[in-house]
């Protein structure tokens, strides 16, 4: 209960430091950096927009966190696992049960999904409210060991709260796309043009949205990297290594594009995109992350 306590109050703080951080920087740039400048923008723009678009934008991601884990269930067709029976449900949830021992945390729910690709992922609002699932593609394709190091690069993200952080980000992204909108919106109003201003503000909605990913998809990019080291350091690199090459020879094989075609590829452990797509891409190169983990 405690814990629970302790990470709800982090999760209140953070956003509290976060809506200040915003509120006095709003502030500077209209009262004194934007003015120093010859730009005026006190009479179109008030502190109720930024507490306004603050409300949308993390209230709308952190509503998507809450129920991350309902929302995955009901895209997937999947099982969970309270009392393993075969012998492979015994090493998922074995994994499982073992890493979040160590840790001290809460054991997360353990899932098993109908996909043929090899994958799984994590989500959840916080650590000690997670659930990890793994496809039957990963336990038709890889072996035991390698098995258990894709569950460890799973429990790493739980165990580093990268569910909250990415949530976090998105949520500015997200309050700079919807009060650079309002504030458009504004000043076509005051103008009488209010028709315009809408169309315009949503025009820019969607095509500032596109642009906030590129930071989005940078920051999950990174978390990768912070997932595997904690994988090899739980089962050895090498069985993380042959885990990422299983999994890349499938994908190799079956010319299947996780990260375009899969609207959970932002969880999952594998994913692909190339060329100026990469910008958005979820997960860094299976050779790089391979790079990285021999450089441990």
């Amino acid at each position: 209960m405690f814990k629970k306590m302790k990470g709800i109050g982090l999760l209140l703080i953070s956003n509290l430091l976060i809506g200040i951080t915003l509120y006095l920087t709003f502030n500077v740039l209209a009262y004194v950096v934007l003015p120093a400048f010859g730009i005026d923008i006190r009479q179109s723009v008030n502190e109720m927009m930024v507490v306004y678009a603050m409300v949308l934008g993390f209230g709308g991601a952190f509503i998507s966190l809450a129920f991350s884990k309902q929302m995955a269930r009901a895209m997937l067709d999947c099982v969970r696992i309270e009392q393993p029976r075969t012998p492979a449900e015994h090493i998922i949830f074995g994994s499982v049960q073992e890493i979040a021992q160590r840790l001290k945390i809460q054991i997360p729910e353990v899932w098993i999904y109908e996909s043929p690709d090899p994958n799984a992922f994590a989500t959840g609002p916080s650590k000690n409210n997670s659930m990890v699932a793994v496809s039957t593609g990963l336990l038709h394709h890889l072996n035991e060991q390698e098995v258990r190091a894709v569950l460890g690069h799973e429990m790493g993200h739980v165990y580093n709260g990268d569910m909250l952080t990415t949530t976090v980000l998105a949520g500015l992204m997200n309050t700079f796309v919807y009060f650079i909108s309002m504030w458009v919106r504004r000043i076509f109003a005051e103008r009488d043009q209010a028709g315009l201003g809408f169309m315009l503000s949503m025009v820019l909605e969607i095509v500032l949205g596109i642009l906030a990913m590129i930071p989005i998809s940078w920051f999950s990019r990174r978390r990768e990297f912070g997932a595997d080291a904690f994988a090899a350091k739980v089962y050895g690199k090498d069985a993380m290594i042959s885990a990422l090459r299983a999994i890349d020879r499938w994908v190799n094989r079956a010319q299947f594009e996780p990260a375009t075609q899969d609207a959970l590829a932002t969880m999952k452990i594998s994913g692909r995109t190339s060329g100026l797509l990469g910008l958005f891409a979820t997960h860094p190169p299976v050779e790089v992350r391979i790079e990285a983990l021999e450089r441990l």
